[in-house]
């Protein structure tokens, strides 16, 4: 008798759970497969697309791939009828000249500035003398700044250090910084800072200072283009400052150990002509997110909408990379997540073509600029084509390809940011997890202390910060993150698919519920009253 009702009450457990999928649901995920990730996922990430690099030509190709993609579903182009949203982006480089005695020094091997501390037009000074500080230290029982007005003065000063004590990098990086925050309220014309890794510089700091740095318009970077100048910094090498230094019959090391057994300032002023000139060069770039509209079957329910998104950017070709593979391809970051969008894009497209397409509209959107700096998912809250307020949650995908080494069997996905603002997005995500795909739901990193900051470092925040909640999938870090070996060869497309489809199966219930999900958490997890 009770062997009779045990199987009674299986086949009633068994009866429910297979009522608890929504069979239309399962119907149109069928797309979402291995077989379609690969057809997509083996063009994003072909070497002809150069590892998609914003403002570059793999970028855009990228970039026209998918708006092909989303017009053949039939998804509507919502910016103005485009399925592009241009971004305001440029480039800036600097020309940088520096003469010690008229005779001209190389940039990136004798000195460098960075293009982002260069506000304004740019600057120039011709000076006949330098006043060298030393360390540039004041505190008790040290000065080197003692008896000196800095109004209008050149001043050269090591960058890292202070007398009788040593420095780490990162100490004499904040350091550095705030020397020169002091000079610039000295009103100081300009700063020299004397700086060993000029002697020797590492390939990926040449490679950064060669390279033009991408920034988007936004109102700040306008405002700081078109502000005051600041006090320029100019890094130079061990050369320049004997060069300068030698018209005092001295040099860097003298100095140093003078410095160092007296305990007292060597603090001078140098009779050595030094000008110097930096001029910003801004080269407008073409960048785009791109964007497929699916418009909801609800009259009442339409104008809200789920964002689904991930970004198509990669880092592209690595000149200096080691061995001969120089294209960083990006299959999982984020080729994969890519991939991922576009097979839901289909499946829905595919429900609506069949009278059953969700209720709410869904904006299936691929940004740019993610490894720039989010700057795509910025520009679209700045500048949304759906007002935020009816955007009801967003989920992002960012990296579901492969695997880390603390889950061998790969059945899992980090989840981030799920609870972070909605109880109830966190519930719905769960339960469409146990419904559909039961997989391993991850949340070691799902707090904001975090200290890899993964709620903080892919485009969902952008949506998270206006207040609207969001789910991150990610599956982890790997040795080829951000490196050539970041190959089609090494996903793992049957595990791309079935987190694609737990993303699916949670935008279907969100876009098909009765009510979105209520935001009840502050920005700090507090809860609201």
């Amino acid at each position: 008798m009770k062997k009779h009702l045990l199987y009674a009450s299986l086949v009633l457990t068994m009866a429910c759970s297979a009522t608890a999928q929504n069979k239309d649901a399962v119907k149109f995920s069928k797309t979402i497969n291995k077989e379609n990730a690969y057809k997509h996922l083996s063009v994003l990430a072909s070497d002809a697309y150069e590892g998609r690099e914003t403002g570059k030509k793999g970028g855009w190709m990228t970039a026209d791939y998918i708006r092909d993609f989303f017009q053949k579903l039939g998804l509507k182009g919502p910016v103005n009828g485009s399925y592009f949203q241009p971004i305001d982006m440029v480039t800036i480089s600097l020309s940088q000249v520096l003469t010690i005695n008229g005779q001209p020094a190389e940039p990136l091997k004798d000195f460098y500035i960075t293009p982002n501390t260069v506000s304004g037009a740019g600057f120039g000074f011709n000076v006949s003398n330098v006043l060298f500080a030393g360390y540039g230290v004041k505190k008790e029982g040290y000065n080197d700044f003692e008896g000196v007005d800095l109004t209008g003065k050149v001043v050269m000063i090591f960058k890292s250090g202070e007398p009788g004590a040593a420095t780490t990098a990162g100490k004499s990086r904040s350091a550095a910084l705030l020397k020169v925050k002091y000079l610039t309220s000295q009103n100081a014309a300009a700063v020299l800072l004397i700086d060993p890794t000029v002697d020797a510089m590492p390939e990926n700091l040449r490679a950064y200072l060669s390279s033009a740095v991408m920034v988007m318009k936004t109102k700040e970077e306008l405002e700081k283009a078109e502000g005051p100048q600041e006090t320029p910094v100019i890094n130079i090498g061990t050369a320049l400052a004997n060069q300068i230094l030698a018209a005092a019959k001295t040099n860097v090391a003298d100095v140093q150990k003078k410095i160092a057994e007296t305990g007292k300032p060597a603090s001078q002023e140098i009779n050595v002509s030094v000008s110097a000139s930096a001029k910003r060069v801004e080269e407008k770039v073409r960048a785009e997110n791109v964007l497929g509209f699916l418009e909801g079957s609800d009259p009442k329910l339409k104008k809200e909408v789920l964002v689904v998104t991930a970004h198509y950017d990669h880092i592209g070709i690595t000149p200096e990379a080691k061995g001969a593979d120089k294209i960083n391809n990006g299959a999982d970051d984020d080729g994969s997540g890519t991939t991922g969008v576009l097979m839901m894009a289909e499946a829905f497209a595919n429900a609506k073509k069949a009278g059953k397409g969700p209720k709410r509209s869904i904006l299936f959107m691929t940004v740019t600029g993610e490894e720039k700096g989010l700057l795509g998912s910025e520009w679209y809250s700045e500048h949304p084509v759906f007002p935020l307020e009816n955007t009801i949650t967003n989920l992002n995908i960012d990296m579901i390809g492969r695997g880390d080494k603390d889950h061998p069997d790969n059945n899992f996905v980090y989840i981030i940011g799920s609870d972070m603002l909605s109880s109830e997005l966190d519930q719905i995500g769960k339960k469409a997890n146990k419904t559909y795909v039961n997989i391993n739901l991850d949340e070691r990193y799902n707090n904001r202390t975090d200290p890899n900051r993964y709620y903080y470092r892919s485009d969902h925040y952008n949506f998270a910060k206006h207040g609207i909640p969001v789910i991150f999938y990610f599956n982890g870090v790997h040795e080829d993150y951000h490196q050539p070996g970041d190959e089609i060869s090494k996903i793992d497309f049957p595990m791309l698919a079935k987190r694609a489809q737990l993303v699916y199966f949670t935008a279907w219930e969100l876009a098909n519920r009765a009510t979105r999900p209520k935001v009840d958490k502050n920005e700090d997890g507090s809860k609201k009253n």
